[in-house]
């Protein structure tokens, strides 16, 4: 899908700037130059979109719906199931993060998607498949839904809503506002764009700085942390293995299939599976440019809450995948 994009970076890194693939300076640059495109173009496409589903389908009618409709936790369960088909790192899952949240969808559900969507995806499952079998693949698959499914309905019952910015509460009331006059206008979509492409352009330069810093952070560590770095602190011996692994490993940042392949050789050189996939949940759902673009929609105190959620989870998951293979 953005093969495109990578292979304009690679050929400005490599070919324009004569840069040697493999060193450190190349690879940040190369990673940054690539999700810096990407992250944008995806938050463009997703504030777009949103704003003129927003335009006939208002917040109020969405929020009314799904509190008058009991779902039994159904619409958590959906949100990670999507996460699944949607194949994202932590930072691209951010821009439809906030697409939910402008919509008027309830916290905890754009949760649950932001939790499984960089987890869980079919290329992931694929390579999973290939390298530790399909018993594996499936405890990974569900327990990563389940992850999402019971974090997001956790995080929902917090009642977090009061600590999203005032910019993502100013937000959400521009969004009310011009719906309100769509719907007493009833204007038709050629009146409805100029609207739209107005808050399209203003959320862009709101957020673009903290895309760019948090994807810069990002590219430094890929570029200059070794993947190896960790290992000695995941023995098999070490009963806290899996609280460590997953602490130590919010610095990294990849995506699912990414991380995959060093994985494989954690496992291979005698780290516990369950310690191992801790550690890669950790790496691909909790990083710090994710937090940093979070930064914009969400205080501090939010963004500790559901990072402190997620990790408790990804641990008590880590222990009883080294229980159960």
């Amino acid at each position: 899908m953005f093969d495109w994009i990578q292979n304009m970076a690679d050929w400005f890194v490599y070919e324009g700037l004569s840069l040697d693939k493999g060193q450190h300076l190349a690879e940040a640059l190369n990673f940054f130059i690539y999700d810096t495109i990407k992250i944008l173009i995806l938050l463009f496409v997703v504030i777009f979109f949103m704003g003129v589903v927003n335009s006939y389908f208002p917040i109020d009618k969405v929020q009314n719906f799904l509190s008058r409709n009991k779902l039994y936790g159904l619409e958590y369960l959906m949100a990670s199931l999507f996460g699944v088909v949607t194949p994202f790192c932590s930072c691209s899952s951010v821009p439809l993060f906030i697409g939910f949240v402008r919509g008027g969808i309830p916290l905890g559900v754009t949760f649950s998607f932001l939790i499984t969507s960089p987890l869980i995806n079919e290329v992931a499952i694929g390579l999973f498949i290939s390298l530790f079998g399909v018993k594996t693949t499936v405890i990974y698959v569900v327990s990563g839904v389940l992850l999402g499914t019971i974090s997001g309905m956790i995080l929902q019952n917090l009642k977090l809503e009061g600590y999203l910015t005032s910019w993502t509460k100013k937000i959400l009331a521009n969004a009310q506002r011009e719906q309100n006059k769509f719907e007493a206008e009833k204007q038709p979509f050629q009146q409805r764009m100029p609207i739209i492409w107005v808050e399209v352009v203003k959320t862009l330069k709101s957020v673009s700085p903290y895309v760019i810093i948090g994807i810069a952070i990002g590219s430094l560590i890929h570029g200059y942390v070794p993947a190896g770095f960790f290992e000695k602190y995941m023995e098999k011996d070490n009963l806290f293995a899996v609280p460590i692994a997953t602490i130590l490993a919010v610095p990294m940042y990849s995506n699912a299939s990414g991380i995959l392949p060093v994985i494989q050789v954690l496992v291979s050189k005698g780290i516990p599976l369950g310690t191992a996939i801790a550690f890669m949940m950790g790496v691909v759902g909790l990083s710090l440019p994710e937090a940093m673009l979070l930064k914009k929609v969400m205080t501090l105190k939010l963004i500790f809450l559901f990072f402190s959620v997620v990790t408790l989870c990804i641990i008590i998951s880590g222990y009883l995948f080294n229980m159960i293979l």
